[in-house]
């Protein structure tokens, strides 16, 4: 089950790799991580022919969670250019754009997404009885996490329909934390994880909680706004991650 699943994302991810060569476009990768995920849980599901209770909400939560956050990245990026992370690689990387891009682009978000869907796998591949404690805990967690970030992305979408420039987005949730779609986000992947009633998988929420807070998510953001005025007043008094009361 589990090489089967790796070459599903190999292919998978070339597919993604050549939609981002034909479109000069790197950035349709963010668009492909979401469904991704709703790939390996059918896939696991019907593989095994298995369809007990804690399979088929696993597979309906990755499927709500994967195909929203793919259709909301789809609608946000149409007739946009690539996204400012992926043109600053492919400025720097000059002749050797594709290969690296097919390596540290799609390969490698590719191995992060198997590390990252060890619940599901755990769960549809290689089922074992789960107690109830922990399928009802971690649909609770799971449920407040889509929440968070399905309302942040909701408040921010609205906030850019409006603003002026320059002016940052510092109401709803973000008033709370800096990062309530990444937080959320982070959160689902630890009510998955509740939900699986097995230690291996921390792996999965570890991971992603680390990239959001590290490596992809809020480094790269914030210093995007660096410098800003109204951009550090709002960062000394508001949580990065965590939601938490701002400070006065």
């Amino acid at each position: 089950m589990l090489i089967e699943i790796v070459f599903l994302v190999f292919i998978y991810m070339i597919i993604a790799f050549l939609v981002g060569l034909i479109k000069k476009d790197n950035s349709v990768m963010d668009i492909f991580w979401g469904f991704g995920f709703v790939l390996i849980s059918w896939f696991s599901l019907i593989r095994v022919g298995s369809y007990e209770i804690e399979q088929i909400i696993i597979t309906a939560l990755v499927t709500i969670w994967g195909l929203r956050l793919s259709y909301h990245i789809l609608r946000r990026k149409i007739g946009k250019p690539e996204d400012y992370r992926y043109a600053n690689w492919r400025e720097s990387w000059g002749k050797w754009i594709h290969i690296r891009a097919f390596f540290q682009i799609f390969m490698l978000q590719g191995a992060v997404m198997l590390l990252v869907a060890t619940p599901i796998i755990i769960i549809n591949g290689y089922y074992s009885p789960i107690s109830m404690v922990y399928i009802i805990i971690g649909i609770l967690v799971w449920v407040f996490g889509f929440i968070f970030e399905t309302v942040g992305d909701f408040q921010l979408k609205k906030f850019v329909k409006t603003k002026k420039k320059g002016e940052i987005m510092t109401k709803g949730l973000w008033k709370y934390t800096r990062h309530p779609n990444y937080f959320g986000e982070a959160t689902m992947w630890w009510g998955l994880f509740i939900l699986s009633g097995n230690l291996i998988p921390i792996i999965s929420p570890l991971i992603i909680t680390f990239l959001l807070l590290k490596v992809s998510g809020v480094p790269l953001l914030e210093k995007k706004y660096e410098g800003s005025k109204q951009w550090e007043e709002y960062k000394k008094k508001t949580s990065v991650f965590i939601p938490w009361f701002p400070k006065k």
